[in-house]
Order: C-alpha cells, then sequence, then structure tokens
C-alpha cells in the first residue's frame, strides 16, 4: 500500500501543499483551527513527513544526546543510577516528542567520535551525565554553539548549567542520625574523588562530624560493590573499634555488608551501615539498609526539562539542586 503524500493530506484538510508544509513544520504563522484541521488529516491518514526535509526547513533534528563519559561495562551494570538517569531522561523527551541519543563515551576516540556527530548537527542539544575530573566534553561542545546540560557540577573550568541532587546534606543526614544514635566512632567509605558525587557526599559527612567534634575515618571506593568490601575491610583492620559506616553508594554498602558479616561483626548491634541512592537492592539486604533517597529519575527528567528550555532559547537557572531523604530502615 502506498505511503500517504503531502497533496494527499493537503486534499483531505481542504488547504494548499504549502500550508500543509508550514503546519509540519510548525510555523507560527497558520492560524490554529487550519493547523487543527491539518493534523487531523495527517492523523486519519496516517502520513509520517520526511525527517531529513523537515530538519533542512527548521534547522531542528528533535533529537537530544545522553552521553555517560564511562565504560559500556559500566553503563550496563548493576548500577541503577544509569537506567534511572536515561528512564528519566527518555520519558521527559517522549512526552515532548523527541528522539533520545544514547552515547557512551569511555575512551578518548568516542569523544572524538561525539564531538564529529555533534559537529555535524545530528542533534538539537547535549546532556552529560556520570563526569569524572575536568572533563573537557562540555565545554568544547558548548563553544561549537549546541546546547549542553549536566547532571551533576561540572568540575572543569568552563561554566555550563547544570541539575544535581543536594549529595552535601545528603552526607550531613546520613551522620546526623547515626550521631544521633549514639555513635561515636563514624567511618566513611566515599565515592570517586574526581567525581562530584563522591567529593560532595564526603564533603557532608566531615561537615557533620566537625561539628561534633569528631575525627574522620575514610576509605575510597569507586562505586561498585567490591570495592565497598574491600574498603570495609581496610576500615576495620585500620580502626577496629569503628561503630559506624556511612557509604557514598547502595551498592557498595552492599558490599560492605557482607564483609561485616565475614568479619564476624553484627549489624546494626557492632557496626551501623547508612547508604547513598536508595535502589531497590536497599529493601533485600539483611538487614534492610538504612540510606539516603536521591530522585534519580526525576533528575534525568529535570535534566531533559531544563535542556528543552535551553534549545528553545528560554532563559533557565545556572543550577538546580534536588533534595535529598533520609530512610530509615533495619541497619541503623
Amino acid at each position: 500500500m502506498p505511503r500517504p503524500t503531502l497533496e494527499q493530506v493537503a486534499q483531505r484538510a481542504g488547504v494548499s501543499r504549502a500550508t500543509v508544509s508550514r503546519v509540519v513544520n510548525d510555523s507560527p504563522t497558520v492560524a490554529e483551527s487550519i493547523r487543527t484541521a491539518v493534523r487531523r488529516a495527517i492523523d486519519e491518514l496516517g502520513y509520517v513527513p520526511n525527517q531529513a526535509a523537515r530538519s533542512l526547513v527548521t534547522q531542528r533534528t528533535d533529537s537530544y544526546a545522553l552521553i555517560l563519559p564511562e565504560s559500556p561495562s559500566r553503563v550496563f551494570s548493576d548500577d541503577q543510577f544509569f537506567p534511572g538517569i536515561i528512564r528519566g531522561v527518555s520519558q521527559e523527551l517522549d512526552s515532548a516528542d523527541k528522539q533520545l541519543v544514547l552515547m557512551v563515551a569511555g575512551s578518548q576516540a568516542s569523544h572524538d567520535r561525539i564531538e564529529r556527530y555533534a559537529l555535524a548537527r545530528h542533534i538539537d542539544g547535549v546532556l552529560i551525565a556520570s563526569m569524572h575530573g575536568a572533563d573537557p566534553l562540555p565545554g568544547t561542545l558548548a563553544r561549537m554553539g549546541i546546547p549542553v546540560l549536566c547532571g551533576g557540577r561540572p568540575l572543569g573550568p568552563v561554566r555550563v548549567p547544570y541539575v544535581e541532587v543536594d549529595n552535601v546534606n545528603g552526607g550531613r543526614m546520613a551522620v546526623r542520625h547515626l550521631l544521633e544514635t549514639g555513635r561515636t566512632r563514624i567511618a566513611t567509605i566515599a565515592g570517586p574523588q574526581d567525581m562530584v558525587a563522591g567529593i560532595d557526599r564526603l564533603t557532608g559527612y566531615r561537615e557533620e562530624l566537625r561539628g561534633s567534634d569528631r575525627r574522620s575515618i575514610v576509605a575510597v571506593g569507586d562505586f561498585t560493590r567490591d570495592s565497598g568490601a574491600v574498603a570495609m575491610r581496610q576500615l576495620l583492620e585500620d580502626d577496629p573499634d569503628l561503630d559506624a559506616v556511612f557509604v557514598a553508594s547502595d551498592l557498595m554498602a552492599h558490599g560492605a555488608l557482607q564483609a561485616l558479616q565475614a568479619a564476624g561483626r553484627r549489624v546494626p548491634d557492632d557496626v551501623a551501615v547508612i547508604g547513598f541512592d536508595d535502589i531497590a537492592l536497599a529493601r533485600y539486604t539483611e538487614p534492610p539498609l538504612s540510606t539516603v533517597r536521591q530522585p534519580i529519575v526525576g533528575q534525568g527528567r529535570e535534566m531533559a526539562r531544563q535542556l528543552l528550555r535551553l534549545a528553545a532559547g528560554e532563559s533557565i537557572a545556572d543550577s538546580v539542586i534536588l533534595p535529598t531523604e533520609l530512610v530509615i530502615r533495619g541497619t541503623t
């Protein structure tokens, strides 16, 4: 069966071919009543506009990239941050009738490929999440004139807008809860110190301990389960008398719980444990994990929402900070 044509849509709607073209390309010069008639004809006939031709007219592709500067094995692991961000971005773009292009950029070659893709204007804007260090990619893309927004505060010198969760306050809430329950030797397993989430959660931990005149006891992991177990064993060796640990991700906290069990430490009787994220796993550890809930899907949605506004030429805030929430379960 042949595909419906622009001429057939025009005939059905009782307008000219040029008018149909203007409606398809979102021209503001068409009256709303005529626009409604054309859209009705498009729906009735099942007409699909030529995307390449539309892009030439509008200078838009209706496609937006989500770039994750991580290895494929990291993105497609059991870390629920990545599917949560992808889900949130996808939901918001889908509701705006836009296309998501997912790009994994774990190497210099992939960075170069993304720059070429963006320079060719195959996308209308870029979101970047899970950045390490002073990643030059946000600044490079912004200098090309492409709307760029980051998930998390960029650590480099170039300033682009970002959407962040309140990691500092989340760390403070976790430590405050441990102090209020009578814990006195509180350690932390921090996240990577080249990532803003790892840096800010450690800052929150240190600020809250400093206010109570207690010293910091720190090990560092990489947001994986195995690194949490290794760091927990290190902490027990360095300070056998510790009675609590704030862990900067729930996956690392799961590894820490396994290490504590292997060492014969009872949770929470001997050592209290609190994580960060509130992924589904937190409800099914033994005991169920106390944690700090961050709105991962909500962050993805807000990132996409702000980028769409930026791409449309609207003014947006330099940053949007989403709140975190303390969730108390059996490990504290």
